[in-house]
C-alpha cells in the first residue's frame, strides 16, 4: 500500500510525501499524482522518507519523474541504490 499526500509548498515548489511501497498498481498512482502538477508547470518535490521498496516499474517511474525535473528528497540508501540502477 501507498499513501500519498501533499504536504504544502514552499518557495512555490510543491512537495508530495510517499509513504509505503511503490509497487504495482501504485505506480501509476504516483505518476498520476504528479502528473497533475506538471501539467500546471509547477515544481515538484518528492520526499522519499517513508518508502520502504519500489518494484522495477516504480523505480523507473521516479527515475523518469527525475528526469523531467522532479526532485527527489529523503531517499533512503536502498532506494537511493535502486535509483542509481534505473
Amino acid at each position: 500500500m501507498l499513501k500519498i499526500s501533499e504536504t504544502g509548498t514552499v518557495n512555490e515548489i510543491v512537495t508530495l510525501k510517499l509513504e509505503g511501497r511503490i509497487v504495482g498498481p501504485w505506480v501509476a498512482e504516483v505518476r498520476k499524482a504528479c502528473e497533475h502538477f506538471l501539467s500546471e508547470h509547477r515544481a515538484l518535490q518528492l520526499d522519499l522518507a517513508e518508502v520502504s521498496f519500489t518494484d522495477e516499474n516504480g523505480t523507473a517511474a521516479i527515475a523518469a519523474l527525475k528526469s523531467r525535473g522532479v526532485t527527489l528528497a529523503n531517499c533512503s540508501r536502498f532506494v537511493a541504490e535502486q535509483l542509481k540502477n534505473a
